[in-house]
């Protein structure tokens, strides 16, 4: 390998690494779904690693279709900068929809009381929930989850921005065999930082004791991820 292709190694090592951990929308959504909607470990790293496949692949092809036709990097910037906007709204929105149907969820699972008279005339009443955890987790297992393709269609769109201008299509100046060892160090360093991000913050979130928010969890969930869409849109993360 040339020096050059050494140095943009080193280089897509460290921006895969720091341009996952500056943008929380690269792991707080998975975090807070997987703890509202119990997710298992192997659930939540199945779903993670698939929508960073997403995430990082979009942007691969539209780089491999710049390099191969040759497209100015100029017009492939305005391209991910119009999917970093489309993925930015469709979070906000996502997250709204998410944060309204979990505060509606929360209300209507209030504790209540109903009477009952048996034959031995031996009446009682007694307080209980029509959604408590465990009736609600096996509920959703019989029900179509579309929250895993949502966040996968989201990431999707997300754009890698510096793949292709400062990695891509300098490495394609040397060879395309450096321009595929570029590419992939860049796309296993972003996923595995998500991975572990995400799987790691998932174990705190077990171990904290947050019982008292669970009945509020969708709705804290939707409100992370709807943040997480306003942060990308005016603080440009």
């Amino acid at each position: 390998m040339s020096t050059e292709i050494n140095a943009l190694v080193l280089t897509a090592a460290s921006m895969g690494f720091f341009h996952t951990i500056l943008g929380p929308d690269h792991y707080l959504p998975f975090v807070m779904i997987s703890w509202a909607r119990k997710w298992s470990g192997l659930k939540t790293a199945v779903i993670t690693f698939l929508c960073g496949i997403g995430h990082i692949f979009s942007s691969i092809i539209l780089g491999f279709i710049g390099v191969a036709f040759g497209i100015m990097v100029g017009k492939l910037q305005i391209i991910e900068s119009f999917r970093g906007n489309i993925a930015a709204w469709l979070f906000i929105a996502f997250g709204l929809v998410y944060f309204v149907w979990g505060l509606r969820r929360a209300y209507k699972n209030k504790p209540h009381t109903h009477g009952h008279l048996h034959v031995d005339h031996d009446d009682h009443t007694h307080e209980h929930t029509h959604h408590d955890e465990h009736t609600h987790i096996h509920a959703e297992e019989k029900k179509a989850n579309i929250t895993p393709w949502v966040l996968f269609i989201i990431f999707v769109f997300g754009p890698c921005e510096p793949l292709i201008p400062l990695l891509m299509y300098p490495a394609a100046k040397s060879s395309w065999s450096g321009l595929i060892m570029v590419t992939a160090v860049f796309g296993i360093t972003t996923i595995s930082t998500m991975m572990v991000l995400v799987l790691v913050a998932r174990s705190g979130i077990s171990l904290a004791k947050l019982n008292p928010l669970n009945k509020f969890s969708h709705a804290i969930a939707g409100a992370t991820i709807c943040l997480c869409g306003l942060a990308i849109v005016f603080l440009g993360l």
